[in-house]
């Protein structure tokens, strides 16, 4: 008997937890804004902010760590499609840059002998195009991305570099 009862505890405890982070849920949603900040893994790696422009378009900033330098800033301009009829789940895809400040991590093919090197510049500029997929559950502040850039350095030499992030951020 004492075993059903901290059973029924425990669910009706449950139970509690689940409708007061729906309440939660719901009063995040209606406080949201247009601002994101949050944190993405790959490269790079750091935090993540995004500003919607409209429904469509939105900029799209990452400051953290990467081949491009210790310390590396990056700006989007991303298009939003609507590939999949849904309002959860949305393609994106646009133009880039980055900039990345201090020792390089990241490894450049040297045309003299066919040789890998290690670039040891302050500094590093590249371009990209990125493409991704962001999933905004409905009634919560937040959204998940994937996505998968293609980067042209174009400073200290020229190359070029696939690069994946994944990542989260919650919007106010």
């Amino acid at each position: 008997m004492v075993f059903i009862m901290k059973k029924c505890g425990v669910l009706l405890i449950v139970i509690i937890l689940f409708i007061t982070a729906g309440q939660v849920s719901k009063a995040a949603q209606a406080s949201s804004g247009a601002f994101g900040i949050g944190i993405m893994l790959g490269d790079p790696t750091g935090l993540t902010a995004k500003y919607w422009l409209s429904n469509e378009n939105a900029l799209a900033f990452s400051l953290g760590n990467s081949y491009l330098g210790s310390l590396r800033f990056g700006f989007d301009y991303l298009w939003h499609f609507d590939a999949f009829h849904s309002n959860v789940v949305k393609l994106y895809a646009g133009p880039g840059l980055a900039v990345g400040f201090g020792r390089s991590g990241g490894w450049l093919y040297n045309n003299e002998g066919s040789r890998w090197y290690r670039a040891d510049n302050n500094f590093g500029l590249g371009a990209r195009g990125v493409f991704g997929v962001n999933i905004v559950p409905r009634r919560t502040p937040l959204e998940f991305f994937a996505e998968l850039g293609l980067m042209i350095g174009l400073s200290p030499a020229f190359y070029t570099n696939v690069e994946g992030a994944v990542g989260f951020r919650f919007y106010f």
